[in-house]
């Protein structure tokens, strides 16, 4: 081989080695955000709560449509739109504030139907929430 061949291999190969270290610091810099994006219980508090189904209302007293489809939690005093996480029996979720509500003495929450069904919670139980930072 000559000369200026090895030297144009050998630039090439560097160029290709630099390209490939690039790439992977830059995936690996959107991962990192992409982590840090995602939200996080702040803390976590226990709280009593029960599902509850659609009713003859078609809309939350936050706006939103309530379908059998629905997923959100109501309460009393939380602005609508709050970000809370649920954590029952080992199942979390990010949801939030759609509803007024509940009306139950010692209840803390109402839990939409779909929502109840896919962290297991059926009847009135004990949970943990927290606010989603």
């Amino acid at each position: 081989m000559h000369p200026p061949l090895i030297m144009r291999a050998l630039v090439l190969a560097a160029v290709a080695l630099l390209a490939v270290v690039a790439t992977l610091a830059i995936r690996n810099a959107r991962n990192a955000n992409a982590r840090s994006s995602q939200p996080e219980p702040v803390a976590w508090y226990k709280a009593r709560a029960a599902p509850y189904g659609p009713t003859t209302k078609t809309r939350t007293a936050c706006g939103q449509r309530l379908d059998g489809k629905t997923r959100g939690v109501a309460h009393p005093l939380l602005p609508c739109g709050v970000k809370v996480f649920l954590r029952f029996h080992g199942h979390e979720v990010l949801t939030q504030v759609i509803d007024r509500g509940p009306t139950v003495p010692g209840r803390e929450f109402d839990v939409t139907k779909p929502l109840a069904d896919a962290i297991g919670l059926h009847g009135t139980q004990d949970i943990e929430w927290g606010f989603a930072r």
